[in-house]
């Protein structure tokens, strides 16, 4: 059996008002996609395991793009930058050769930072400010992304123990 990459993360609160057990689930799994990269070289963390565009790197870039997309534009209304085009649909995917591990996960912490700040200015019942958003609330946002992050981590699950055999959370 191969070593877990850490220990195990504390369970969220078992505990708590909506908001705190929604924020903390998305967290858990924040940490999940951070722990799936940790100690892999660039060519490690970028190696094409699937016949899709999808390496471990790749989805780290691809969800500080969706946690940009989703809280900021979706929700805020903020005009925000997006690498993807009708064209090159899957470039949120594609690390490019000055891209580093470190550069994107840190890509990745500050837009979960700026989601954080947008979560707790709001209540779950507020709603999309984005005109064509406008039936989401908060609440279905955050729902939204723990299921986008936690689909993403069961695909790194499998592509970490493709590349170096390590597993667990």
């Amino acid at each position: 059996m191969t070593a877990p990459i850490r220990p195990a993360l504390p369970d969220p609160p078992y505990e708590a008002d909506e908001k705190t057990t929604l924020s903390s689930f998305l967290d858990w799994y924040r940490d999940v996609i951070l722990r799936k990269v940790e100690g892999l070289s660039k060519e490690a963390a970028t190696r094409s395991l699937v016949s899709s565009p999808t390496t471990l790197l790749g989805i780290v870039k691809h969800l500080a793009c969706v946690e940009r997309g989703w809280f900021q534009s979706g929700f805020m209304g903020e005009r925000v930058y997006q690498p993807w085009s009708e064209a090159d649909p899957d470039a949120d995917f594609r690390i490019e050769l000055d891209e580093s591990v470190v550069g994107i996960t840190d890509l990745y912490r500050r837009e979960i930072e700026r989601s954080r700040q947008i979560v707790d200015a709001a209540n779950l019942d507020d709603h999309a400010r984005r005109a064509d958003r406008a039936t989401h609330t908060l609440r279905w946002v955050m729902v939204h992304m723990i299921e986008e992050t936690a689909r993403h981590a069961g695909h790194m699950d499998i592509l970490r123990e493709q590349t170096d055999g390590a597993t667990g959370e």
